[in-house]
């Protein structure tokens, strides 16, 4: 807690740029939105670029590390008065600042009550924070998981909390292989967010012992350290940026591959929808997918989005590659 905030004034204070990844190119909607956040929260913020998912009208979303809030008041923005975005952090001096500009960014909104909060807690324990079970659209985290000790249990309260088809969307860091104590235990490593870096695969195998379907892949980056001190530290590991999105699919959803229709609904996405690594779709295109992206388009709130029907040739692309 003390690296943020305090050995850490501002996002250029930062060592390497594990924790200024930008995730994808940003639609203009999400690009105006962030024109509207208080320069303080800007400035005081030190996640990887930008994590925001599509299709948000009306959601209620939770962010896991919320920092100044910068994420939060952007969200604010793109699920309208009648959404509500959570923001949960662990450090009093962060959740102080968010709080500070909530009055602020309503009235910039135009909005007639707040549809943001602000609470201090933890993202292994959401329950000591009074979040109810099944009671968010989406959860998003960007790059702070790898601060948590126990990423599983991070990954169970998320899953808790959401609602059936809903998602955990979020970035953080990976590490090529598992991290040494050496590592593992560096202070100025942990606060760039680099000692707490999961291996990737072990992403895989804790999804599924959660519940999640497994890991779509957004996008990724590599990472590097530009410090030869910490360079030595780290020795032949290396570091990914990357984005993946989790979705809590309801048991029996699965029945068979499909092919499913975009409709171009989706705000900023109306003539084509990157979903994930493995699966673009385009405005009107037939496209087919594995029993798996059925499953997760069937069950979230992309099913009004799409036309989806049973039944699909062999070459639909697996969409759990990493």
């Amino acid at each position: 807690q003390d690296y943020y905030g305090k050995e850490l004034q501002k996002s250029e204070d930062l060592k390497t740029n594990a924790c200024v990844t930008l995730a994808r190119p940003l639609p203009k909607a999400v690009r105006e939105a962030l024109e509207h956040v208080h320069e303080e929260v800007v400035a005081r913020y030190y996640g990887c670029g930008l994590v925001i998912p599509e299709c948000l009208s009306s959601c209620r979303i939770l962010d896991l590390g919320s920092g100044s809030g910068r994420d939060c008041y952007l969200l604010s923005q793109l699920v309208g008065e009648q959404g509500h975005v959570t923001g949960i952090d662990m450090t009093e001096g962060q959740v102080e600042v968010a709080k500070k500009h909530i009055a602020y960014h309503m009235d910039k909104f135009g909005y007639q009550k707040p549809n943001v909060e602000f609470v201090h807690g933890y993202m292994e324990k959401l329950g000591d924070a009074g979040l109810a079970d099944e009671s968010y659209d989406i959860v998003i985290s960007n790059c702070v998981i790898n601060l948590a000790p126990d990423k599983r249990a991070v990954l169970q309260e998320a899953f808790r909390v959401l609602k059936p088809g809903g998602e955990m969307y979020f970035s953080d860091v990976y590490a090529s292989q598992r991290l040494s104590e050496t590592v593992r235990k560096h202070r100025v490593l942990w606060g760039e967010c680099l000692a707490g870096a999961l291996y990737w695969r072990d992403l895989y195998s804790i999804a599924e012992e959660v519940g999640f379907s497994p890991p779509c892949l957004v996008t990724a980056s590599p990472i590097t350290v530009g410090d030869k001190e910490l360079e030595g530290i780290v020795g032949d590991c290396r570091f990914v940026s990357a984005t993946f999105r989790l979705f809590k699919v309801p048991g029996g959803s699965q029945a068979g591959p499909g092919q499913v229709i975009y409709n171009g609904g989706i705000t900023g996405h109306e003539r084509e929808l990157v979903f994930d690594a493995n699966f673009t779709f385009k405005e009107g295109e037939v496209v087919d997918v594995d029993a798996e992206m059925a499953a997760i388009l069937r069950s979230s709130r992309f099913a009004e989005e799409f036309l989806i029907r049973a039944g699909a040739s062999a070459t639909a692309p697996q969409g759990n590659g990493c």
